[in-house]
């Protein structure tokens, strides 16, 4: 069958973005164009070192006024499949390699087939009400079509980074064009083990690709938010994420940052690898990271210090978001800190609560919402994936999280926090959610979760009464 690229995948989920009638959003496309508006905005610009930047001075509200995609995910579409085998592959890279390239000619059942990577992200955000798009690559074989059709049900469109003619004149194999699949094997003792052709190359998949097409560009204009994660290295070479960056940064897209795993390797990896994650770190709007991952960027144990070394460190940086797990996370700007611990549910599967858990805070960041507000939502989204099996489509339901808001049921870590919040309260506003009001806390701001929870649940326009308040 001969590679090509899909020309159109319209969007029914997106509203009209021009003249009196309602119109499509051509959302996959390689030698279409938009039907959108395009803003244009006055800027400034920032120099540093040598990377000179335009950055939009209007304010949110202004410069997003024709932005009419809420978020858009960046690379890192990728197929799940759950497979049953018998032992595990050899720990011999040759041999795994031949073990990987045999999985796809027999492909098991499509009941063990998921969505993957950023779909995981989009489809959480698309749960919330946003309006997402993925950019990113899907072959033109039975995995790029599942993965296709699992983002249009859910409401998402898909902007393709590869046109016909960039195969035509690339020297790749076949098998660069294809959809990337991440294989969860699971053997007898139900060990797991993973593979995909990214943990083969030494060079990104898509390396030969330097410059972002006119379609990417024009969706990265209209939306608010680009997401992005250290797992696009593994896709795409460190110019082409920074080239995405800076035209987001130009034209007024605020950028999310989530390096994930991979940032410390690529804090120590190729000079190019190192420069696009130093950049990425210090031009992003909102920064999202485990304790883990901030201590081992910064070296500063203490979580909230790392936060502020990062915004320190940082040009355009508004929020860090330092994850701490099942104690719950914080959310740190220059002025103040906000702290929400978590939900207490019934774990099953943590896979995807990270990404469903980065488009509830795209959700708070877009709908200026209070930032303890945005960590309760994020929070509730995070736990409603852990209640579940796998990722993708099994991501949180907006169901789901208004059950968890009107559970009012969090975890009994208070004075874990408000000792760490103390220690840290010098000249910064402190705002902490609790279910208990009934303490001396000068330097707190103690915020009561049944008034979140009414405030977030009269969000979603699903009125309730929960603890004493009525929505």
């Amino acid at each position: 069958m001969p590679l090509s690229v899909p020309t159109k995948f319209v969007n029914l989920r997106i509203p009209h973005t021009h003249g009196d009638g309602p119109s499509f959003f051509p959302c996959f496309i390689s030698k279409s164009r938009y039907g959108l508006t395009v803003l244009s905005l006055k800027h400034k610009l920032v120099c540093r070192g040598s990377l000179e930047i335009a950055v939009p001075s209007p304010s949110l509200s202004s410069k997003w006024k024709y932005k009419h995609v809420d978020v858009a995910t960046l690379s890192n579409l990728c197929v799940d499949i759950v497979l049953n085998v018998p032992q595990l592959p050899p720990p011999s890279p040759l041999q795994r390699r031949a073990f990987m390239d045999r999985l796809p000619h027999s492909p098991p059942d499509k009941k063990y087939w998921e969505a993957g990577g950023n779909c995981n992200m989009a489809i959480a955000a698309a749960r919330l009400g946003l309006n997402c798009i993925s950019i990113g690559h899907v072959g033109n074989e039975i995995y790029g079509k599942f993965l296709s059709d699992v983002l249009h049900d859910e409401g998402i469109g898909l902007v393709g980074m590869i046109t016909n003619d960039d195969i035509v004149n690339s020297s790749s194999s076949s098998a660069s064009f294809e959809t990337l699949l991440c294989w969860v094997l699971v053997d007898p003792l139900q060990r797991h083990g993973f593979c995909s052709r990214a943990d083969f190359t030494k060079e990104p998949i898509l390396h030969w690709m330097s410059k972002l097409s006119s379609e990417v560009k024009m969706a990265i204009k209209n939306s608010k938010v680009l997401f992005c994660n250290g797992y696009g290295f593994d896709e795409l070479s460190p110019g082409a994420l920074l080239s995405a960056m800076e035209y987001a940064v130009e034209v007024g897209t605020s950028i999310f940052f989530d390096p994930g795993p991979r940032g410390k390797i690529l804090s120590t990896g190729t000079p190019d690898e190192q420069r696009a994650l130093n950049q990425l770190l210090r031009m992003s709007d909102v920064l999202l990271l485990t304790s883990d991952e901030a201590e081992s960027l910064t070296g500063i144990e203490d979580p909230i210090l790392a936060g502020q070394e990062f915004l320190k460190r940082g040009i355009r940086t508004k929020w860090v978001i330092v994850k701490m797990g099942s104690r719950g996370s914080i959310l740190i700007t220059t002025s103040s800190l906000a702290c929400a611990p978590a939900f207490k549910v019934n774990v099953i599967d943590t896979v995807g609560c990270g990404d469903s858990y980065v488009a509830a805070i795209a959700y708070g960041f877009i709908h200026n919402m209070p930032l303890v507000n945005t960590l309760a939502i994020a929070n509730a989204v995070g736990a409603a994936t852990a209640m579940g099996c796998g990722a993708g489509r099994n991501v949180a339901t907006l169901e789901k999280v208004v059950h968890i808001l009107r559970s009012s049921d969090l975890s009994e870590d208070d004075e874990f926090w408000i000792d760490m919040l103390e220690k840290n309260a010098v000249a910064q506003q402190i705002t902490y959610l609790s279910n208990v009001m009934n303490r001396n806390r000068n330097r707190l701001n103690l915020v009561s979760f049944d008034k979140v929870a009414s405030e977030l649940l009269s969000k979603f326009e699903l009125p309730q009464t929960v603890g004493n308040v009525t929505t």
